[in-house]
């Protein structure tokens, strides 16, 4: 049987059988507010991928992590009243797990593919997530199109193999990819190491402070050993030679007592400004040009211990962007909505309900005082407590102070795009990311694209991703096409 007797026709559906109105935008309380527990398509999608693959992670299942401590260097407490930033010299104790994207656990750590950032702060209100990136940006805005993104990137089900057929076609399809593209084909889409590259919580936060202001935050994490990278052939090489290379480097730099370190700065935005900002600012691919909110430095973060254990302390480590304290929260950008559900279920599901339960997980300062019992890995901490509350017996209740202050919303619920702002488009981005690279920036970029645009099978497919980038500027758009078009012959 072919690859093309599985085509099936008529409309996509949920599980159930039932049409699915919108695959493209997840349903929101108005435009631009909250996504909704009511919307069942886009948590069954998140649901069902989440399990598609035991025992390894979905995603970033390749990772290496070490402990650190991140200490603050500015008053920060007009902004945000998060107990772990409130003054100068203040430590709190990190873990923090490095990854790659698409591979799989057994994958080289050289390959051209974002790396995930995702940092545990154990502080004294509980543990803060912050899980983000080595890219500003990523390649759509909306969760409900994560899983079909996903399943692009790894293998196709019919060959097995990652297929560049699968890979253009959805990105041609999908141009809000194109400025992301554009990073992960750049140079820094390979990093020399994992110290040699840059952090970025990548999504917008809201910092709430003691008399109730809103203010919208972006983290960025800039390396202090500069930024290094690999060429696409001296990646190549090093991944037959040593495809532990990243995971190596980082252990022995910090055995040797080279302590790697990132200075942290965050960009801030009054709740005022984003209403009216020139675009919408809780798109996840979109930055906050520095001109407009220049980056602030808040802290610095080392790490100076490794694991004991791999597979105790890196493998069944959990992060989950839904984990904030007070004086932290949420914003309406709708990959980080669905993104508060999909990483906590995901780790229920692969590591196990008491996942928090775990040495690498478990808050520091504080215990976890919740109702919740049994289940694998429950380890009985509660005795005969009452697991339930409102009890009259000494129990645990709620604090009835919210962590950050709620959004206000209004409109009709329904599958809505985001609101649009004036600057609103996919292409504009990229095309001033790639006018700030030097000349042979630019062409080691166009060579990186043109070589993997060009294995695909159909002229259309390269045609539709080639104009993508034209759009985004011009000369960029004629060069790859040249490059495709030289060698697909």
């Amino acid at each position: 049987m072919t690859q093309e007797a599985h085509v099936t026709q008529g409309p996509l559906t949920t599980e159930a059988g039932a049409p699915l109105a919108d695959n493209q935008n997840s349903e929101t309380a108005g435009v631009g507010g909250p996504v909704l527990v009511q919307d069942q398509a886009l948590l069954e999608k998140l649901a069902h991928f989440n399990r598609e693959r035991i025992p390894e992670r979905v995603v970033h299942a390749r990772g290496a992590g070490a402990y650190g401590t991140f200490t603050v260097t500015r008053d920060v407490s007009r902004w945000t009243r998060a107990a772990f930033l409130s003054e100068v010299g203040k430590r709190t104790e990190t873990f923090l797990r490095f990854s790659t994207v698409a591979g799989n656990l057994g994958s080289a750590d050289a390959v051209r593919d974002p790396r995930g950032f995702a940092l545990k702060f154990y502080t004294e209100e509980g543990n803060y997530d912050l899980v983000g990136n080595n890219t500003p940006v990523f390649f759509i805005k909306d969760a409900i199109k994560f899983p079909d993104f996903i399943h692009t990137q790894k293998r196709d089900p019919y060959t097995g193999s990652q297929e560049a057929d699968n890979v253009w076609d959805f990105w041609g399809l999908s141009p809000e990819s194109t400025h992301q593209v554009t990073w992960l084909f750049g140079d820094r889409g390979i990093p020399a190491t994992l110290r040699h590259m840059n952090g970025y919580g990548s999504h917008t936060y809201q910092w709430n402070n003691a008399v109730g202001e809103v203010f919208w935050v972006k983290y960025h994490f800039k390396t202090d050993q500069g930024i290094e990278n690999l060429t696409t052939d001296e990646a190549n090489r090093l991944s037959g030679v040593d495809p532990d290379s990243h995971q190596r480097d980082l252990r022995e730099a910090i055995e040797r007592g080279d302590f790697p370190s990132w200075t942290v700065q965050v960009q801030i935005m009054s709740e005022a400004d984003a209403a009216t900002y020139r675009f919408n600012p809780f798109d996840l691919t979109k930055v906050w040009p520095h001109a407009d909110y220049p980056p602030i430095e808040i802290g610095r973060l080392e790490l100076n211990r490794n694991p004991e254990n791999i597979f105790a302390e890196v493998e069944q480590s959990v992060f989950s962007p839904a984990h904030f304290v007070p004086g932290i929260g949420p914003s309406p950008d709708k990959m980080l909505q669905g993104r508060l559900f999909a990483y906590g279920d995901a780790h229920r599901y692969r590591v196990g309900i008491n996942a928090d339960h775990l040495p690498v997980n478990r808050p520091r300062a504080t215990e976890a005082r919740t109702h919740g019992r049994d289940g694998h890995l429950y380890d009985g901490r509660h005795g005969g407590a009452k697991n339930y509350e409102p009890n009259s017996f000494g129990g645990p209740s709620q604090a009835g102070a919210p962590l950050w202050r709620q959004t206000p919303v209004a409109g009709y619920t329904g599958n809505h795009e985001a609101p649009v702002h004036a600057e609103d488009d996919d292409f504009r981005q990229a095309g001033d990311l790639y006018r700030l690279m030097s000349q042979d920036e630019q062409g080691r970029l166009v060579d990186n694209l043109a070589q993997f645009i060009a294995k695909v099978s159909r002229d259309e497919i390269a045609e539709r991703a080639v104009d993508n980038f034209r759009r985004a500027d011009d000369e960029f758009g004629k060069r790859l096409e040249s490059a495709v078009r030289a060698l697909r012959g």
